[in-house]
């Protein structure tokens, strides 16, 4: 039977041998063999493991793909996917990226021979203008981070799949829940799991999805190979946070949108980066291809890069720290933190400015919040 989402979710990485409600964690690191090289299910843990199975397969089923491979991080999940290319390729990028994911492909893939195109892809006709024969892949992040862009998923998916190339969307900021990519045109699905999916800022995880038999054998085999797997606890963790994913993110969507709408009122804001806005850019887009506007909000003070650091450091609910999608409110400042590693040049390019503040926001209570954040931002 093939359940709705908020079903498979509360199931999440379910195992065992049908008698234990909550699936027990299997810590071996090998497995017995009826003879040399013949075994049930598991030989060895790095090829696989019962924990890191269920989680895959409830993964699978929340993207509505046919498999899916996880991986130690986020960033491990990402270079695996862009390991598919071979040296002569062209990879296609957005722009607006996590500076993570800038760093491993200018850093890590460029050298190994790929020709790179970093673009808008708020007009798809610009990322066409882009591609080459030789484009073997569209690098989409939507929405973005740190500036919460919206890209049309199914229109650059077509564009993606005329020329040959294959199309990966980093779904991390929106989930399943809200955004399914592949429902939409995408070859592949990324996520980072330490964010919404394990929910809890507890476990390092990573994640790559697909409907394709070919892709998902070649994954799997740089998954095996590559060795860069999570532990079999790591893997009960995420899925015991996806249990309660859909809970979760309609606060996180809740909480975001009224923050987003009470910091448009501010004096001393700038911008107030999220889709759930109706003056946002892309907010028409995000209503038909998502189902919720997500937990993420950036936004602009005056006074550049010190008057941020100074509202950042007078927050005392949100947490100044790294990373994002737990239950707890984050708050950072991308020019020294997540996009530190983006030069300046390349960071005012994309409209990532001094500025900017983003925001996680959590579960707490909006009005606690909210008064967090209007005596940092006003506090003498």
């Amino acid at each position: 039977m093939k359940y709705r989402i908020d079903t498979v979710a509360a199931h999440a990485g379910g195992i065992g041998d049908g008698t234990q409600v909550t699936p027990p964690v299997s810590l071996s690191t090998t497995f017995l063999q009826r003879t040399p090289g013949e075994y049930e299910t598991h030989a060895y843990g790095r090829i696989s493991n019962p924990n890191r199975d269920a989680l895959e397969a409830t993964l699978a089923e929340l993207e509505r793909g046919s498999d899916a491979a996880a991986f130690s991080s986020g960033c491990a999940a990402m270079h695996a996917t862009l390991q598919l290319l071979a040296p002569g390729d062209h990879l296609v990028a957005c722009a607006d990226i996590y500076g993570g994911t800038y760093r491993l492909i200018e850093q890590l893939v460029v050298p190994v021979g790929i020709a790179l195109t970093w673009v808008d892809m708020s007009d798809p006709s610009v990322v066409e203008s882009a591609m080459t024969d030789a484009t073997r892949m569209l690098w989409i992040e939507t929405p973005t981070n740190p500036l919460l862009r919206v890209f049309d998923i199914a229109v650059l998916s077509e564009v993606a799949r005329k020329r040959g190339a294959l199309c990966v969307v980093d779904n991390t900021f929106a989930t399943p829940l809200l955004q399914r990519p592949l429902e939409l045109g995408a070859d592949i699905v990324v996520h980072s799991m330490s964010k919404y999916l394990n929910g809890h800022s507890d476990v390092v995880a990573g994640a790559v999805v697909c409907d394709d038999a070919e892709l998902s054998e070649r994954l799997r085999f740089i998954q095996r190979a590559g060795g860069a797997i999570p532990s079999p606890f790591d893997c009960y963790m995420v899925a015991r946070g996806i249990k309660t994913l859909p809970l979760r993110m309609l606060r996180h969507c809740d909480n975001a949108q009224a923050l987003a709408e009470w910091l448009c009122e501010q004096e001393g804001v700038e911008e107030v980066h999220y889709p759930g806005l109706r003056n946002h850019p892309h907010h028409g887009l995000a209503a038909r291809q998502m189902k919720g506007f997500g937990g993420m909000v950036s936004f602009v003070v005056e006074g550049g890069l010190e008057r941020a650091s100074a509202v950042l450091r007078r927050m005392q609910l949100f947490s100044l720290a790294e990373s994002l999608g737990g239950v707890e409110s984050l708050a950072g400042q991308p020019a020294l933190m997540s996009h530190a590693s983006m030069p300046r040049d390349v960071r005012e390019a994309c409209g990532i400015r001094d500025g900017l503040i983003r925001l996680s926001v959590g579960l707490e209570d909006v009005a606690d919040l909210r008064d967090d954040l209007q005596q940092a931002l006003f506090t003498p």
